[in-house]
């Protein structure tokens, strides 16, 4: 027995598709070649958030080991509620519901609700404004470019990545809360 997309998704992939056809037929331009769109993806698969969980001892040698176990353990809690939604709420990728939506990079499953990762770019871009806003200057765009890739590939509905910003800043807020990152 295969699970039942909640009605909502089935209304909102109606409603969102052709945007995310002509957007995925529209990604491989000049202005953001399709290369591009593949290495922020792969960079937000994982490597520039490690990076940036091991830069934090660098980035303020007195807070940054709290810091770094900080954006660790919310990065981890994030990643468990990310997969218990997906795995529940199983929205079918835009390329598995419409044929004529290109996906140009391979998925790592079925769902595509929520962006996982537009939930981490967000998630440790909002982290970046609290701890080092300076830094701001390269994790800001990155994260608005990883996000534009997930919907340019094929691998994304807008909306899913408007549920993983939205979900990557309720986390990022929730450990400022709960940890705060100051002295």
């Amino acid at each position: 027995m295969t699970p039942r997309t909640p009605i909502v998704f089935e209304r909102l992939d109606l409603l969102e598709w052709r945007l995310c056809h002509r957007f995925a037929l529209a990604s491989n331009t000049r202005l953001l070649p399709l290369a591009t769109l593949r290495l922020a993806s792969k960079a937000g698969d994982w490597p520039a958030w490690v990076l940036l969980i091991l830069a934090q001892p660098l980035l303020d040698p007195s807070l940054g080991w709290q810091r770094m176990v900080q954006f660790s353990l919310t990065a981890i809690a994030a990643l468990l509620v990310y997969r218990l939604l997906k795995t529940r709420l199983c929205r079918e990728r835009p390329s598995i519901t419409f044929e004529c939506i290109p996906c140009t990079e391979p998925p790592r499953d079925r769902y595509s609700f929520p962006s996982g990762h537009t939930m981490h770019a967000v998630m440790f871009t909002v982290l970046t404004a609290t701890t080092t806003p300076w830094l701001l200057l390269i994790v800001a765009p990155l994260a608005g470019v990883i996000a534009v890739s997930r919907v340019g590939l094929g691998l994304h509905y807008i909306s899913d990545v408007i549920g993983g910003g939205l979900i990557g800043v309720m986390f990022a807020l929730a450990s400022i809360e709960l940890l705060p990152l100051t002295a």
